[in-house]
């Protein structure tokens, strides 16, 4: 939908303008006919903001209060129901218009637009305090570019596990990457150094088989995508070669500051005790070693999803669900708690592996 039908709406207005017109592409206009309750029509009535458009709506409060809302108005710029009184029902007077928006996406995107708010009102104070120097790129500008950081990403993906202070540091020991079409970045069996965010580009991901092979085109990475992290998780070799395809800008942390800033804050490592008793509710093993490892010994009712190929399995994995990622000693494993904890999934490391469990 066009971002002016939305850009009066609270909080929506406080957005930056690139955040508006993020979000209202993933919102739709509603034609709710007359004496139809819009709120009936919404499964999910808790996760989302409904906003009325155009029309007549009457709102039927708990506790009894009841009002009519005219689109249009100061009043629905606000959501139906958004503050501490609980919509019980209501109806169209007339036909309405209507949209929802995601609540949490919503309140992920003020918390993001006012940290680099935060962000870019840091840097200009240190500016003026050395005035006469270059400027450095601060976090707050970089947090504004929905390219890299967008919706998804913020909603699912690495940023919305980390903590705030981290997040303000990782941007400040970020650095900034021109690289040109047919760059390698990374090569297949070099040592882990950086882990890597695409601020714009595109990257293609090759891996050679076997010697003297044809590499192997496995994905092909866009702005907003990230790579590099195997290596620096599980502290091997990298698996892969990352080439450019195009002329882009890479932002690029070290490996120091990825273990310290990023690394460590997104796997939550739990002891067999713990993990047995996740499982006894729930939660569901996952064996990260190779199938033939797998098939050998694998914990009862474990799932394979070897670590070379956990990207291409993430699709057939279970968001509601919780995971427990395991290997012979933590280090396949911990790689791979990583990636669905980018994915946005609940995921748990068996600390030390299979060798950690103690016989009965």
């Amino acid at each position: 939908m066009d971002a002016s039908r939305i850009a009066h709406l609270e909080p929506v207005c406080l957005l930056s303008p690139e955040r508006q017109k993020e979000i209202a592409s993933l919102c739709f206009v509603e034609k709710v006919s007359k004496d139809i309750d819009p709120f009936r029509m919404n499964v999910v009535k808790n996760s989302q903001s409904l906003y009325l458009l155009t029309g007549n709506l009457a709102v039927h409060f708990v506790g009894g209060k009841k009002i009519v809302l005219r689109g249009g108005t100061d009043l629905a710029r606000y959501p139906v129901g958004g503050g501490r009184m609980q919509v019980e029902s209501a109806r169209a007077l007339t036909d309405i218009e209507i949209v929802r928006i995601d609540t949490d996406l919503l309140d992920i995107m003020m918390t993001w637009d006012q940290l680099a708010g935060y962000e870019q009102s840091v840097l200009s104070h240190d500016v003026s305090k050395t005035a006469g120097t270059p400027a450095a790129r601060g976090a707050g500008s970089w947090m504004k570019q929905t390219g890299v950081f967008s919706a998804g990403n913020l909603q699912s993906g690495v940023f919305s596990r980390l903590p705030p202070a981290n997040i303000d540091e990782m941007f400040r020991r970020m650095t900034s990457l021109p690289v040109k079409a047919g760059q390698v970045i990374i090569l297949q069996g070099a040592e882990g150094d950086y882990y890597y965010l695409i601020e714009s580009g595109i990257a293609v991901v090759t891996r050679i088989t076997e010697p003297g092979a044809t590499p192997v085109q496995l994905a092909e990475l866009k702005a907003g995508d990230a790579f590099g992290e195997e290596a620096l998780v599980s502290d091997n070799k990298r698996n892969a070669t990352v080439t450019m395809k195009t002329d882009g800008v890479l932002l690029r942390l070290d490996k120091q500051d990825f273990i310290e800033l990023l690394k460590e804050p997104l796997i939550n490592a739990i002891s067999w005790q713990q993990a047995e008793q996740k499982v006894a509710t729930g939660a569901i093993w996952l064996d990260v070693r190779f199938p033939s490892e797998y098939k050998f010994d694998h914990l009862p009712n474990a799932i394979n999803a070897p670590l070379h190929e956990i990207r291409s399995v993430l699709g057939t994995l279970d968001k509601n669900k919780t995971y427990i990622t395991y290997c012979q000693t933590g280090r396949r494993s911990s790689a791979a708690a990583f990636i669905l904890a980018q994915h946005g999934f609940d995921v748990f490391l068996l600390e030390g592996g299979t060798k950690s469990i103690k016989p009965d």
